[in-house]
């Protein structure tokens, strides 16, 4: 590790002004590359306390042992010369996007003599002129079977073509009408190359001039009686028209446009892009990233801008680009984009309307995306047991932690405080093996000591288990093991067909299997009191561990430093699936404790009364306040009311107290209390926990 002390230029070495600059490792390989409008503001950043900084950057400044910079005019030429040297030394340590999948492209070849419609992959080349991506290429040989009726360009390779001049008969195509064979001379080059340029105007998006051509066509033709020509640009004018119905329309407005958005967490960012013309959809694509330095998300547009354009010219990049968040500064950004281009670019944020609908289902793509790209990392074998494997050797355990059980809690300003238990085998999830817990022992918000509850509680019901089956009677050192609670029984149950144990009704007991591994969603504190929870408790054979979400550390008790698993580590991959997991069940289990105290009411305690007999009568007297006030003469006129469930239900609410009255938090207004629920009570969700 290089003390980046020892390769710090000197003071008032470094230009103030536009640049960019690189970091080399003690072999000269260049591990980052940046740009800066100031190199001096931006490098003397890199050179403070270690402590204050982001831990990938300050992994990527001890990993490095020297700097050097090159200084330009503009930010916009520091940004082109940024994206040359990250493409040129491939830098580890910055942000570089990877396909998912190769996408194919509808490729129209206007480089050759008789250009030829054909799917491709890979790197663009020169005078190819390219549509799409589209998710499958099957997709694109549908369109083009259609369009070839109307456009019959030539599809054949090389071979066939020269094959065919050869002997003076035209392929398949040429006679059944779908192409119009230049090989044995039907048409010229000049007529052929007339026809792929029309074929690539209707695919760039103008299609509301060449059908109206064709219908102008049809039409003069069938005034002229000439009803078989008519009949065939009818059959043309329905093909294409079925082409262009498998791309719907987004945009009304017949919008060129490319809409980017970004999914991110701690390590990784998914990337999707519709590239929209003529106010169709007519491709997708997206990708996925590591988060090897610290990046916002404006950022990560950036370097995405940088990926989408970097190659392109001309009308390759749209006329407007749609993000969800923009890079800072943006001005250079919009200006490159404007040359690469040679007009004006608008790169924005959509604010309403329909542009701003369809970037919000780009954005599900991208969480889609990302989650995916998640699943499938997690589900592989290898992958497992490797995940598993690293994180017993960074926690130091004898064996791979096979079960692994996380504990969240939750709550919403104090109020409504639970706690979940979520479990992985394998590491896979185990659904059936969740556990929700209420905090019992305090009112308030205290998460450490309500970490300490939920693990005592969870693993007293694990001891109960062993003494029910005779499994722990003594404790190692000999002294007899005190009883749990009073209501553990003896040994002796059987167990089912799959070997788990089971209780006397036959149902599996619910906590009966211990964890080789406890994971705490918190840091030091949270992993402290579950230790101590399991120390209470005589138990010294579970692993504890914290994960801490800011910045992905994993804390070990009584140990000062936390454990930094490295950030391509399957094992931290792991931890983070099984902490998020365990955070999303207890949110969950939160706002449902939360929405049914909000809509609770007193008659709910009223015994004997269920759901009908509540409505009616509510419905009768139109609120829970006249229905306090009523009689019970009263009550009893409400059909199904009988005397004694009127005098029960008027006992009931004399007894309890009138309910503070609901306000809306939005406009400040009273709400009356008529029995229905009360509106939501509003709150960010960053209040919540």
């Amino acid at each position: 590790m290089a003390d980046p002390s020892s390769y710090r230029p000197k003071p008032g070495q470094i230009p103030d002004s536009p640049g960019v600059y690189k970091f080399r490792d003690e072999h000269g390989r260049v591990i980052y590359v940046g740009k800066a409008k100031s190199l001096r503001q931006r490098l003397a950043n890199y050179f403070q306390d270690l402590a204050g900084l982001h831990p990938r950057t300050r992994t990527m400044v001890t990993t490095a042992a020297s700097v050097e910079w090159t200084v330009v005019t503009t930010e916009v030429e520091a940004l082109q010369l940024e994206y040359s040297w990250i493409k040129e030394f491939d830098p580890r340590f910055n942000v570089k996007y990877r396909d998912d999948k190769s996408y194919p492209y509808l490729a129209v070849t206007l480089n050759e003599e008789f250009p030829r419609v054909q799917v491709m992959r890979g790197a663009k080349k020169k005078g190819v002129r390219y549509f799409g991506p589209y998710a499958h290429a099957w997709a694109i040989r549908e369109t083009v079977d259609l369009m070839l009726r109307v456009f019959p360009v030539r599809t054949c390779s090389a071979g066939v073509f020269k094959r065919s001049a050869q002997i003076g008969r035209p392929c398949l195509l040429g006679y059944i009408g779908k192409c119009s064979a230049p090989c044995v001379g039907r048409i010229s080059a000049e007529e052929h190359r007339e026809l792929a340029e029309e074929f690539c105007d209707f695919m760039a998006g103008r299609t509301g001039a060449y059908l109206r051509r064709l219908e102008r066509r049809m039409q003069e033709a069938a005034e002229e009686m000439e009803y078989e020509r008519a009949a065939r640009l009818r059959d043309d004018i329905g093909a294409l028209k079925r082409a262009m119905e498998k791309s719907a329309v987004v945009l009304a407005d017949a919008t060129d446009a490319d809409l980017i958005a970004v999914a991110e967490d701690e390590l990784e960012a998914a990337v999707q892009i519709f590239h929209v013309r003529g106010g169709r959809v007519r491709g997708q694509r997206g990708w996925v990233t590591d988060k090897v330095e610290a990046v916002t998300t404006g950022g990560l547009v950036e370097h995405a801008l940088q990926q989408l354009y970097g190659e392109e010219r001309g009308d390759a990049v749209p006329k407007e680009v749609l993000v969800p968040a923009l890079p800072e500064p943006v001005e250079p950004v919009a200006q490159w984009l404007s040359q690469r281009r040679g007009s004006q670019v608008s790169l924005r944020i959509p604010q309403r309307g329909d542009k701003k609908d369809l970037m919000a289902t780009v954005g599900r793509n991208a969480q889609q995306a990302l989650a995916l790209h998640k699943t499938k990392r997690a589900s592989d074998l290898t992958t497992r047991s490797r995940a598993l494997e690293e994180i017993a050797e960074a926690l130091g355990l004898d064996s791979v932690p096979l079960r692994i059980e996380c504990f969240d809690i939750s709550h919403l300003q104090g109020e409504d405080v639970v706690a979940s238990m979520v479990v992985f085998e394998d590491g896979l999830v185990r659904k059936s093996e969740y556990r929700r817990f209420q905090i019992k022992g305090f009112e308030g918000q205290d998460d450490v000591r309500s970490m300490h509850e939920v693990i005592g509680r969870r693993f007293k019901r694990y001891l109960q288990e062993k003494q029910k089956s005779g499994e722990w009677t003594e404790e190692p050192d000999g002294d007899t093991a005190a009883p749990v609670d009073d209501v553990l029984t003896a040994a002796g149950e059987p167990d089912r067909a799959d070997g788990r144990p089971v209780d006397d009704d036959g149902r599996p007991r619910r906590f009966a299997y211990p964890p080789q591994l406890v994971v705490v969603d918190g840091g030091a504190p949270q992993v402290a009191a579950a230790r101590r929870a399991l120390d209470e408790l005589g138990i010294d054979d579970v692993a504890v561990c914290g994960l801490a979400k800011r910045l992905e550390e994993v804390w070990l008790p009584a140990e000062d430093d936390p454990v930094v698993l490295p950030r391509s580590s399957e094992g931290l991959y792991l931890l983070q699936r099984v902490r998020d997991e365990a955070h999303r069940f207890a949110i969950t289990y939160q706002r449902n404790k939360r929405s049914k105290r909000l809509k609770s009411s007193p008659l709910d305690a009223v015994p004997g009364l269920g759901g009908t007999r509540r409505q009616a009568l509510l419905k009768h007297f139109g609120s829970l306040k006249k229905l306090r006030a009523a009689t019970v003469d009263e009550i009893c006129e409400v059909p199904g009311v009988g005397r004694k469930t009127a005098e029960t239900v008027a006992a009931a609410l004399a007894g309890a107290a009138p309910s503070a009255p609901a306000v809306n938090t939005a406009t400040g207004e009273i709400i009356e209390d008529d029995g229905a629920p009360p509106a939501a009570l509003s709150a960010e969700r960053g209040q919540e926990r």
